[in-house]
């Protein structure tokens, strides 16, 4: 499944535009192709999408699912992603009144509802719960196959969690196809399996499977496409992360993107986790990704630097001050493009 293209979305967001939670929702937002019309957020309703994130697109901000049904939406995703995936206590009537509604739910929580009776019993013919995080079946335990591929394949890793590693690899992803190389965009979280239709929601997985689910689905694809951009999860420097290590060993990548949000110091939530420079965070990254040489050199080649926070002038100065110091190229790829970064790949 995939986010549906000929259905009219609506996004529950409380608390999540101008939130940390808001990740799944205002990505969907930025790049899918469906037609989303109102996101629910009493927080800032009345006020405008693109003053409060940049994202130019033109959606009523609505304080309640109720308030939302003018747009005759057939569709709402949940558009949270909050700490332990629960659905928060407040949402629970939303989803009622969508259901009640005659919409269908996309869920992208850790929480499945699809078993849910009470949601069931509001169904409808036509309506359908979609539980993103869901693990694959056939799973098997990672051989490292993938470096018997002749694509490259560009991994994004980062120095936290939530920082534009999804992002990044898309961004990366457009400007190949622009280039008129044969690329494809692996999701392996939940927002972008809401994107492409495919991928593994690798939080989903069991951890002796996680990296054979990501060589599986690099497998399949990886001999019909000259680049394959690998959507990062996690950090290696976060005490609670475990999915970069599997996306490391199950995708057996040819090159690294470090992603990294300018002026950040610490793990966020967790200020006694201090960033290390940069030069010794691409250090450790290619460290563990070759593994000591079993599995060969893997470089980081560029930096994709975060600068939403920063004016147009502050995020100039924070990406030349990340190539003076990493000797890399950088750039915000949301921001200026990702032809930088790509012209890295290709060099190597």
């Amino acid at each position: 499944m995939r986010l549906p293209l000929n259905q009219r979305v609506v996004i529950l967001l409380h608390e999540g535009i101008s939130g940390t939670q808001g990740k799944t929702g205002l990505s969907l937002l930025r790049y899918s192709e469906a037609p989303i019309v109102a996101v629910i957020d009493r927080e800032s309703a009345g006020k405008s999408l693109s003053e409060i994130t940049g994202i130019k697109r033109d959606v009523p901000i609505v304080a309640s699912l109720a308030a939302a049904l003018e747009y005759k939406p057939e569709v709402l995703v949940i558009g949270i992603a909050p700490k332990g995936g629960a659905v928060p206590d407040d949402y629970w009537l939303e989803i009622k009144n969508a259901l009640d509604a005659g919409m269908s739910l996309v869920n992208g929580l850790h929480t499945p509802l699809a078993n849910k009776s009470e949601l069931n019993a509001l169904l409808k013919p036509g309506q359908l719960i979609w539980d993103v995080r869901k693990e694959p079946g056939n799973l098997e335990i990672a051989s490292g196959m993938a470096r018997t591929l002749p694509c490259r394949r560009v991994l994004t890793v980062g120095t936290d969690m939530a920082i534009g590693k999804m992002s990044t690899s898309l961004e990366l992803h457009w400007a190949s196809k622009l280039r008129g190389w044969r690329s494809k965009f692996l999701a392996t979280g939940q927002t972008g399996v809401m994107l492409e239709g495919d991928g593994v929601a690798l939080d989903a997985v069991r951890v002796d499977f996680a990296a054979g689910a990501v060589e599986q689905i690099v497998m399949r694809y990886g001999k019909n496409y000259d680049i394959l951009h690998v959507e990062g999860q996690g950090s290696l420097l976060h005490p609670g992360s475990t999915a970069t290590l599997p996306l490391i060993r199950g995708s057996q990548p040819t090159q690294l993107i470090l992603v990294h949000r300018a002026g950040q110091i610490h793990v966020r939530n967790h200020p006694h986790v201090v960033i290390p420079s940069l030069p010794k965070v691409i250090r450790m990254y290619e460290a563990v990704a070759s593994a000591g040489g079993a599995f060969g050199d893997v470089p980081v080649v560029g930096i994709a630097l975060n600068t939403a926070h920063l004016d147009e002038f502050a995020a100039q100065e924070a990406i030349a001050q990340t190539t003076a110091e990493t000797g890399l190229p950088c750039i915000d790829p949301v921001r200026f493009g990702a032809g930088v970064l790509l012209d890295a790949v290709m060099k190597n």
